[in-house]
């Protein structure tokens, strides 16, 4: 991502970062949950709070235990150690009681082929003791999703939309999505985009497991990063950009002396070419910005990380250190 470098400070006062917002209540807390399968490990000591409101993005590759994860929050799975609550409530005492204020989207898709979209529709409806036919009808239009026709005739990408009505469809508290948009097209991937967007306004939660590492950029508040079952590190979207470095280019009306900038805490790789400087710069860009308006700075261009660059960082740091 590359942007104009905003108007946040001066060299008489420096940024003036806003008051930080009081945080959400956690609507999932999960403490220290482990699940074997055998000798195999699904997932290791997972603990982590998903606040109510929030979009948190699970990460990861293959293997990494967001599919596990997800189904222990619903409560499909048994705990070898470790507890999860949601909504106040352990799931393994009340998972069936609480499904209904549950969205999920599962990873493994299976539907009725015998069906047809609207039956299917009316199938989840029955399970979940709720009407939602005038939603579910205005997301298959929305999705260019034709309730008529029979499942066994739907593409796979076709067959996905319907797991997006159907975890839609109720308005749920709480959605737990497991790579919601496999096989979709990038119209309507734009489309589910927006509804998780809306779906956030109306106050609802959301966890969203993605290897779209674009996708989860652009709607997560948080993200944690898994792997190997274990969970590397849970963060703020910005912050987390905010810990690896950014590139900024420092334009001059003539060349400077690049030690200055060298010297810096933070600030490493610098090189001057022509009139501009650049450098790469990690935690705050104060001192960097004040040496750079003492030497007459006329442009200013700051470049984020990518997700995917921290993402894969996350991980070979994790491989490294186990």
């Amino acid at each position: 991502m590359s942007a104009t470098w905003p108007m946040a400070w001066s060299a008489n006062g420096g940024s003036q970062p806003a008051a930080a917002p009081a945080l959400a209540p956690s609507l999932i807390e999960v403490r220290r949950a482990t699940k074997h399968y055998g000798r195999d490990i699904g997932i290791e000591e997972v603990s982590l709070d998903v606040r109510s409101g929030e979009v948190l993005g699970l990460l990861g590759p293959n293997g990494s235990g967001k599919t596990t994860l997800l189904r222990l929050m619903l409560g499909l799975l048994n705990f070898t150690s470790g507890r999860i609550s949601i909504f106040g409530r352990d799931v393994t005492a009340v998972g069936k009681a609480i499904r209904s204020r549950i969205g999920y989207l599962p990873g493994d898709l299976a539907l009725y082929d015998q069906q047809t979209v609207m039956q299917y529709l009316e199938f989840m409806m029955k399970l979940r003791k709720l009407d939602a036919m005038t939603s579910a009808m205005s997301l298959c239009e929305r999705l260019k999703l034709d309730p008529s026709r029979h499942i066994s005739d739907l593409s796979r990408g076709t067959k996905q939309k319907v797991a997006v009505v159907q975890a839609f469809m109720h308005a749920p508290e709480l959605l737990l999505l497991d790579e919601p948009t496999s096989g979709l097209d990038p119209i309507v991937q734009r489309e589910f985009e927006l509804l998780v967007d809306e779906t956030r306004r109306r106050g609802a939660t959301i966890v969203l497991s993605s290897h779209i590492l674009a996708e989860v950029e652009r709607l997560a508040d948080r993200v944690a990063v898994m792997r190997e079952g274990r969970l590397v590190i849970v963060d703020d979207v910005t912050m987390l950009k905010s810990r690896f470095a950014r590139r900024v280019d420092l334009e001059f009306e003539s060349p400077v002396d690049s030690a200055p900038f060298a010297a810096l805490p933070g600030v490493r790789g610098v090189q001057m070419s022509r009139r501009t400087l650049s450098c790469y710069v990690v935690g705050p860009e104060t001192e960097l910005l004040r040496t750079a308006v003492a030497k007459g700075v006329v442009g200013i261009h700051a470049h984020d990380p990518s997700l995917d660059d921290i993402f894969l960082s996350l991980i070979d740091n994790s491989k490294q250190a186990s």
